[in-house]
């Protein structure tokens, strides 16, 4: 691409996407002539313009109005022209302080998004981390009292220790939920998730009456944890919201697309700060934010598209529809993948307006994914 343009037109290219970007107003030629360094006159400054106009890099809203940058203008910004900045020292002890492998992965992840929506004022993204093997240690169950519900306390991967709330067709003892766990434990530990839902679709094949009493406990319990969680399901608890087993109180949550317990349902993401691109005026109108949200609220397009940005080794910058999902025609994604042990389990990243600051992005999105894998490593 950058062969179509010259040298001289690169920098008008670049003069003017900084200056969009900083100000968010039309570029004129005169402010080009005088922000560029370039010794050329306001009327050679727009034959330029022409040229880029002409090559698709460069628009003007209205007639009379000085030009703002396209997606193809940007994505030779991007590619070719940008200089990107370190994250200042104040963001990065706020992002050292906040990925703290002291606590737990959630909130890990709920920092990690947080923080990147807090910095740059736009959407943060965070994939709950997928694996591809997950493998089940031991599975315990303790009767809540009030009710029918059961907290489920997981342990994955030898070390992952997930809990859950779940609320059974009837009241359980605490003897009868020991010897399900028992049952359970001594039949599956060991076993990745895929195998322990291929036993039990084939043990809720078999008939209820043939099974004795234990059994029957194990499999009817094991088949509220460890079935795939609906599609449409958002949060880590029932109706989309987190839950404190021990007060059976619930509390708002950020949004959460997926759900179940991780690892054990369809891999999901955090989503941080989506209201902060209602602050943009290219984003501000109804109809877009109507579709943004619906796109949040959709996983499934979402969760494709991080699946694309899990295959790269580095930062990876959507510019519109590059993206492929219509909703964020007028966005920008900027993803990073983070690692855990040497291996790719999910990305992060922010999204925002394609006026972005993308040399304070990528580098901001790149570090976090690297601060988070390093505290996922330590855990």
């Amino acid at each position: 691409m950058t062969q179509e343009v010259s040298e001289r037109a690169q920098l008008i290219l670049k003069t003017l996407v900084e200056s969009y970007i900083r100000e968010g107003q039309p570029v004129g030629s005169r402010l080009l002539a005088r922000d560029s360094g370039l010794d050329l006159s306001p009327a050679t400054i727009r034959n330029i313009m022409i040229d880029l106009e002409e090559l698709g890099m460069v628009t003007s809203p209205h007639t009379s109005a000085g030009r703002i940058p396209t997606a193809k203008g940007y994505r030779l910004f991007v590619d070719a022209l940008l200089t990107v900045q370190p994250p200042d020292s104040g963001d990065m002890v706020r992002l050292k302080s906040q990925l703290n492998p002291g606590v737990s992965v959630e909130n890990l992840l709920e920092s990690a998004s947080s923080m990147l929506s807090s910095i740059t004022r736009m959407a943060g993204l965070v994939m709950v981390p997928r694996r591809e093997h997950t493998v089940l240690r031991q599975i315990e169950f303790l009767p809540l009292s009030g009710d029918n519900r059961v907290l489920v306390i997981v342990v994955i991967n030898g070390h992952e220790v997930q809990n859950r709330v779940i609320q059974p067709r009837r009241r359980y003892s605490e003897s009868e939920l020991q010897q399900a766990a028992n049952y359970l434990n001594a039949t599956f530990a060991g076993k990745d998730l895929p195998t322990i839902r291929n036993c039990l679709l084939s043990e809720m094949g078999t008939a209820r009456e043939t099974l004795n009493g234990m059994m029957q406990t194990a499999v009817e319990m094991a088949e509220e944890v460890f079935a795939p969680a609906p599609s449409n399901v958002q949060g880590t608890a029932s109706a989309g919201r987190f839950q404190h087993p021990a007060s059976g109180d619930t509390c708002a949550s950020l949004h959460v697309a997926g759900g179940g317990m991780p690892g054990m349902a369809e891999p999901g993401y955090l989503l941080a700060g989506q209201t902060n691109l209602m602050d943009f005026a290219e984003l501000s109108s109804v109809d877009t934010l109507r579709q943004l949200f619906e796109a949040f609220n959709q996983k499934r397009g979402m969760l494709d598209l991080l699946d694309q940005c899990m295959r790269a080794e580095a930062a990876q910058v959507f510019i519109g529809a590059e993206s492929g999902y219509k909703a964020l025609d007028e966005c920008s994604i900027v993803t990073a993948p983070y690692e855990v042990e040497g291996q790719v389990v999910g990305v992060l990243g922010v999204i925002g307006p394609t006026r972005m600051a993308y040399h304070r992005v990528i580098p901001l999105v790149d570090v976090t994914a690297k601060l988070l894998g390093a505290a996922l490593n330590q855990r």
